[in-house]
């Protein structure tokens, strides 16, 4: 990566999921499919069908792409929404609400974006979760800014230098498509052998 380079979306959420994750699709271009990737790219590939119309007061727009110059991020947004002359993007989930926030950082770095582009500032966003069928609310704080701004950060760093994260064993491990390449168990016993040589 170099300066001029734009980073997707996307893997400000991957990376605060799993940095040592984001790493392997990122630098490595490291993918494996199980049931809830595929859950999730189906998802998707219904929600991306390109078009705008009206749901009752709200005008939505599918599928477009997003950009930012000031943060080098660019991204396709699930869903943007404009109610009352506001503006608010709705991304798209296949589970259900977890116990992290890189859901709200992935809204958030869209936010940013929409910002960016259409000089409004942007206060809400939305996820949406398939399997609840709920939509859980993201309120747009300095707080949320400054962490999503911190993650921009450190996923550009991570995709310049290509430095790889170690892999620590987490409860998030467990649907990981990736588990089996990194397999953070084997690291903690492998650097436990050598410390007790």
């Amino acid at each position: 990566m170099n300066e001029t380079e734009y980073i997707p979306i996307a893997s400000l959420n991957q990376y605060a999921y799993c940095p040592h994750r984001c790493w392997r699709m990122f630098c490595t271009g490291e993918f494996i499919d199980n049931q809830y990737t595929i859950e999730g790219t189906s998802l998707h590939e219904r929600v991306h069908t390109l078009g705008q119309g009206h749901r009752e007061e709200t005008w939505q727009v599918r599928a477009i792409w997003l950009k930012s110059d000031k943060y080098k991020l660019i991204g396709k947004s699930d869903l943007i929404e404009s109610e009352n002359d506001e503006l608010y993007p709705v991304e798209y989930k296949r589970g259900r609400k977890g116990e992290w926030d890189n859901d709200e950082l992935q809204v958030c770095a869209q936010a940013l974006c929409l910002e960016e582009i259409t000089g409004q500032t942007v206060t809400t966003g939305y996820v949406y979760y398939a399997h609840s069928h709920q939509r859980q609310f993201v309120e747009i704080t300095e707080e949320l800014r400054q962490s999503t701004v911190a993650t921009i950060e450190a996923v550009q760093m991570l995709l310049l230098t290509g430095i790889m994260p170690k892999a620590v064993k987490t409860k998030r491990c467990t649907g990981c498509s990736l588990y089996t390449r990194c397999l953070p168990e084997v690291v903690d016993k492998v650097g436990r052998y050598q410390e007790a040589y």
